[in-house]
């Protein structure tokens, strides 16, 4: 397991490539074989800039970005296809028949794949859930799309997490996370798959909506996401373009950063103090074991209750915290919904079956 501060590390490194994110990514725009198993058409999606990529044939060696698209393709049933992927998930972080696929799965990098070892995977897709960038440090650069093309590598991105930051307005609702679920289902020959993840996504999120849904907005709590991870000198805050915004929302809170145009901001522990929400989650990742996650929560809690600048913070007095793991809050996935869920069951007890 790593150490608090490798963990640190990375998260600081995948919270930056979440906040500079503006590459493209992978809404599907012509028709596949929509409730069939295969993709008898060939699909094109585009990315965030409009640009096309187009399939002839069902990608057979795919490489993932991080577990984000890993558990996407194994939630799909495409997991047979992935032949690398970098930023893998924790043991135990995925639930029992999924994590057992993703151990078969060749980690091609712990944090950003390498650019040669990416373009020498013998790859036929690359999906990519951040934005195009130099990454320096000795992680090397990304790949252009010409050297992508060169290596017979076409390269999609989650427009869910990689366009975020330069959406044009907050995001409220899961349709990003849904098209992309339903992009890859046509990409990758599973759509009948796609779509039944979609539909259960919106029933649970249907369901909260439709119990908490006439609370007026003054009237619903505040609601901090404590990125413990990222680190406690000065706090990570999930702005309205992050998908924990939506999370947030459609559980029938108030995202206290909500006025914050992006994905994330590093702001002080003034800031907040000015917001002194109702509810602060305890968002940690995930450890690899219940245990070790509770004393994840357990210290972030006593981080909150012993620091002189948050112990009088009225969630804080109040003990009003929500222990969720931040990977099913701010990453794109089908948790997402099952976290609405999870809120706002706390937040509106016996209103949420």
């Amino acid at each position: 397991m790593r150490s608090r501060v490798g963990r640190a590390m990375t998260a600081a490194v995948l919270g930056g490539l979440l906040a500079t994110g503006c590459g493209s990514g992978s809404d599907e725009k012509a028709s596949s074989a929509a409730g069939k198993g295969g993709s008898a058409d060939p699909v094109t999606v585009t990315d965030c800039a409009g640009a096309e990529t187009t399939f002839a044939a069902t990608p057979k060696r795919i490489v993932t970005s991080n577990a984000s698209s890993l558990e996407l393709l194994l939630r799909l049933g495409a997991g047979d296809k992935v032949v690398g992927t970098g930023f893998p998930p924790g043991k135990g972080t995925l639930p029992d028949e999924l994590d057992a696929q993703a151990r078969q799965v060749k980690i091609l990098s712990e944090t950003v794949i390498p650019k040669e070892k990416l373009l020498g995977s013998g790859a036929d897709l690359y999906i990519d859930t951040f934005a195009s960038m130099n990454m320096g440090g000795g992680m090397g650069d990304a790949p252009t799309e010409a050297e992508f093309k060169a290596a017979g590598i076409q390269h999609i991105f989650l427009k869910s997490t990689a366009c975020a930051a330069r959406s044009k307005s907050p995001v409220t609702d899961l349709s990003a996370v849904e098209d992309d679920i339903t992009s890859l289902g046509a990409v990758t020959g599973t759509s009948a798959r796609a779509a039944e993840l979609v539909a259960g996504m919106k029933e649970k999120v249907d369901a909260v909506r439709k119990a908490v849904g006439g609370t007026p907005e003054r009237k619903r709590p505040t609601y901090f996401f404590f990125d413990y991870d990222a680190g406690t000198k000065q706090p990570m805050a999930v702005c309205n373009r992050q998908v924990a915004n939506a999370v947030i929302t459609l559980a029938g809170a108030r995202n206290v950063f909500a006025d914050c145009d992006g994905d994330y901001k590093q702001v002080g522990w003034e800031d907040v103090i000015a917001k002194n929400p109702d509810w602060i989650q305890l968002a940690v990742r995930d450890r690899g074991s219940e245990a070790a996650n509770d004393k994840a929560y357990d210290e972030a809690r006593e981080w909150l209750e012993t620091n002189s600048a948050t112990k009088d913070l009225k969630a804080v007095e109040q003990g009003r915290f929500l222990r969720i793991g931040s990977e099913r809050t701010t990453i794109a996935g089908v948790a997402n919904a099952d976290t609405v869920e999870k809120i706002a069951k706390t937040l509106y007890p016996g209103k949420v079956g």
